[in-house]
């Protein structure tokens, strides 16, 4: 099993910006899935906004970024991040889920996504949100 932490960014409707000024950068690959790609529209103006974005390249760099939906609370200067823990091995997931979850808030419940065998995320002690899920 091996389980990587990506930095996620947080951004409300300038996600795919951030992404294509995060390749310029520093090259790679940027993949992004809309909220219309995905079927999940709650808001029509942000139905091109990104659900789920990443640049990768091949020396190893790695960014995700989402565009945080009008209907959850989103300030730049309270939760601009995440840190996402990636595996492959579902139990391994839910193990550090469970130990991560004492005494946290669950922002959504470690369960089968439409992308993903398992996801979820929580707000640790700390106040640091974690994004576990399966690859």
């Amino acid at each position: 099993m091996s389980v990587t932490t990506t930095t996620h960014l947080n951004f409300r409707g300038a996600a795919r910006d951030a992404l294509d000024f995060y390749r310029s950068v520093f090259g790679g690959r940027v993949v992004a899935v809309t909220y219309k790609d995905a079927g999940d529209v709650r808001n029509e103006n942000e139905a091109d906004w990104v659900m789920w974005g990443e640049v990768a390249g091949d020396d190893g760099f790695h960014v995700m970024a989402y565009d945080v939906p009008s209907h959850l609370p989103w300030n730049q200067g309270e939760n601009p991040f995440f840190v996402s823990v990636r595996g492959d091995d579902a139990d391994e997931i839910s193990a550090l889920w469970h130990r991560l979850a004492e005494g946290s808030t669950v922002v959504r419940p470690l369960d089968a996504a439409q992308w993903a065998p398992l996801y979820g995320m929580l707000t640790d002690r700390f106040g640091v949100t974690w994004v576990l899920d399966v690859a």
